[in-house]
């Protein structure tokens, strides 16, 4: 690409324009998604335990995720000397999910159905929550699919079954998930400290399928150690729960707990699962923009999104390139 080419157009700064994840299209009509990728606003947070506020993160990281959205196409990225996400990646927005106040029940069912719509149109879906209490319904919208393997960033364990009659809220989405017969595992990754979940669920998720590395553990064993505990050649579903963060660099979310991981960290650990499997489903919870005032915590969301999307499709376009051609 020419110099000169990046003054075609319209320059369409962050702040000029609607704030759709990334600028991308809208797509509001379900029915109708013609996308390699949907992103999909969760704004459900009645299922917090403590600080509520959770319902904005959707629109909180739109917003931040302008800051990468012009000038070029595609990321270039001189470390691995890769442009990621060209405009050959089609991103869609759909929107939100349409919450009912006070009633889990129909909006997890919403909820549902968006993920649904999006795995119809074979588009990865892409979540937005919202507190994590939202990948209940995208876990259990993946019911008519293949089986898949949940990897957790997360500062909790969220593996409790049922506590004062709550088995929907968003200390319970691991245990769900574990019970559902197509999901064949969860690597739950960064667990940390005091948590949610007592002795007892520890117990109850190792003998369920779960591996639990926290962040200490992680970083003794290094990115490829852990990435070697990981099925390979796997359906991952990513789940990414801000909290997992040190809250130095995450603090707006309604649980933060000191100890978590910085950036790359995890941005080393999700390029190692685009190259190890693929990935069908990405959830990114918990960011409640009121409790961070400098935005940071929507910025970090975005950037982890858009990298992570990057390193997906740019492991896809290889195996297209490599694919053997049978015809010849």
């Amino acid at each position: 690409m020419a110099d000169n080419d990046y003054d075609k157009g319209r320059l369409d700064l962050p702040f000029v324009g609607h704030a759709t994840f990334g600028k991308r299209p809208p797509c509001l009509d379900w029915d109708k998604i013609d996308a390699d990728v949907a992103i999909i606003g969760a704004p459900y947070d009645f299922g917090t335990q403590y600080r509520a506020g959770a319902r904005f993160g959707p629109r909180a990281i739109r917003e931040a995720s302008t800051l990468f959205s012009f000038g070029h196409a595609g990321a270039y990225d001189h470390e691995d000397d890769v442009t990621y996400l060209p405009s050959s990646v089609r991103i869609v927005d759909m929107g939100d999910a349409d919450i009912v106040h006070t009633d889990t029940l129909k909006s997890h069912a919403n909820i549902e159905m968006a993920v649904k719509k999006a795995l119809a149109a074979q588009a990865l879906p892409v979540v937005l929550g919202g507190d994590h209490s939202v990948n209940i319904p995208c876990i259990n919208a993946f019911s008519d699919q293949e089986p898949i393997h949940i990897v957790q960033f997360d500062a909790h364990l969220d593996f409790v079954d049922e506590r004062h009659g709550v088995k929907f809220g968003h200390g319970n989405p691991m245990r769900r998930a574990a019970e559902k017969p197509y999901v064949t595992g969860l690597t739950q990754l960064g667990i940390r400290n005091v948590s949610s979940t007592a002795r007892e669920g520890y117990e109850d998720a190792r003998k369920m399928g779960s591996d639990i590395l926290s962040v200490r553990q992680i970083r003794k064993l290094g990115a490829e150690v852990v990435l070697a505990r990981i099925p390979q050649g796997a359906r991952y579903y990513v789940t990414i729960d801000i909290d997992g963060f040190d809250p130095s660099i995450a603090p707006g979310t309604g649980t933060p707990s000191h100890g978590g991981f910085d950036y790359y960290d995890v941005l080393e650990l999700l390029q190692g699962l685009a190259r190890h499997g693929e990935v069908v489903g990405i959830d990114l919870v918990e960011v409640a923009p009121d409790y961070d005032h400098t935005g940071s915590t929507a910025f970090l969301a975005a950037q982890i999104l858009l990298n992570f999307l990057g390193f997906i499709f740019h492991q896809k376009s290889i195996a297209v390139k490599t694919k053997p051609d049978h015809d010849t």
